[in-house]
């Protein structure tokens, strides 16, 4: 992100780096426990409100994290006086790593495992005698790894403002809503259906994830009929 700043053109410089991190992390952690409680565990914020802050009992979500970061950067924006979208351009980019590393997190903490697979299959994990999909290393490679790749090159050159916030969230959406077929969903959303909310596949992640896709495509949209940029230099 330092190196990206020095760009004349950069809406972000050098100096505000440490501030902008920041405000991504709060962003996140208080987003990220909101979403949580709002998105898969509203019976228990309604029996009692106190509930929000046990983060001790666990509970974070990526959809309420990015509620919360799109809430922060306008916060941000407004302080550096800068577009919106451009900020949300610049930090784009720089989310992707975050989501590898904690999806990487949850293979080593032993949660939101996949489906169960076939013992011979090569990719198949053992937990607890059972043969199932690493999913969180799926997510990684996805979410973390190739994001960052796409959403890097794309931006190593002048784009309209718009139109990498609009590609994070169609790829995002796109990969998130593919791994939720071999990721186990929560449960108690629906304890009969073991998790899952309708036809015997469909996923909470994959109800909030599909919206994603569709703003993306708005965005990207946006951004390629008004040609707007952020005043650029040749680098």
């Amino acid at each position: 992100m330092r190196v990206r700043a020095r760009r004349p053109s950069s809406p972000v410089s050098p100096a505000l780096i440490d501030d902008l991190v920041f405000y991504v992390a709060l962003g996140v952690i208080v987003g990220g426990r909101v979403g949580y409680m709002l998105f898969y565990n509203f019976g228990s914020l309604l029996d009692n409100p106190l509930n929000l802050f046990k983060v001790w009992e666990g509970g974070m979500s990526f959809h309420g994290g990015l509620l919360g970061v799109l809430i922060a950067m306008g916060l941000f924006a407004r302080r550096v006086q800068q577009p919106y979208f451009a900020v949300t351009d610049f930090i784009a980019t720089w989310v992707a790593p975050g989501l590898g590393l904690g999806r990487i997190g949850n293979f080593i903490n032993g949660e939101l495992w996949g489906a169960e697979t076939s013992p011979d299959a090569f990719w198949a994990v053992i937990v607890d005698g059972v043969p199932r999909h690493a999913s969180q290393l799926y997510e990684a490679a996805l979410e973390g790894l190739l994001m960052f790749l796409i959403l890097w090159t794309f931006s190593l050159r002048p784009r309209p403002i718009r139109a990498v916030s609009g590609l994070f969230l169609i790829c995002y959406g796109i990969f998130r809503v593919s791994i939720e077929f071999v990721r186990l969903p929560d449960t108690h959303l629906n304890e009969a259906t073991e998790g899952y909310l309708a036809f015997g596949w469909l996923t909470m992640g994959q109800i909030l994830s599909t919206p994603m896709i569709l703003a993306g495509v708005v965005l990207f949209w946006l951004a390629y009929r008004d040609q707007s940029f952020v005043e650029r230099q040749s680098e």
